[in-house]
């Protein structure tokens, strides 16, 4: 845990993932995206979502975001990647605004490649701290 950036996140991130129906790794995406960067967020945030789904097996095309906006079970800033035949997990996501600028919070299937993952968010210019569940 040496390098992480913020302990109070990694910390609830981990407790997040503490066993339930899937083993789920994580990400949490450290941006210098502000409340007016909307297309860029939305932007941020797929290109994680099609990473994870690369490195969890799935072509990125067969699997669409879902937002959930008219959707009581989920918050504003909560996203869902589902594949299009089945809509079955890939990777679900909270854009939470800390300190001015969003940190977004990857969950995904422990079975997708993690070290890829966070290779592949480094590639797209964002800081990134790993989260492995149990």
């Amino acid at each position: 845990m040496g390098d992480v950036l913020d302990e109070d996140l990694y910390r609830r991130t981990k407790q997040l993932l503490e066993p339930g129906d899937i083993e789920l790794n994580g990400a949490i995406v450290h941006t210098d995206l502000g409340s007016d960067d909307d297309i860029e967020m939305h932007q941020a945030t797929v290109d994680v979502g099609e990473l994870i789904a690369e490195s969890a097996g799935h072509d990125p095309k067969d699997t669409y975001v879902y937002s959930g906006t008219d959707d009581t079970d989920f918050s504003s800033n909560q996203h869902q990647g589902l594949t299009l035949d089945g809509e079955e997990f890939v990777w679900e996501c909270q854009q939470l605004l800390r300190e001015g600028t969003f940190d977004i919070v990857f969950y995904y299937e422990a079975s997708a490649d993690h070290e890829a993952v966070l290779d592949g968010v480094r590639d797209l210019g964002f800081e990134v701290t790993g989260v492995e569940g149990s």
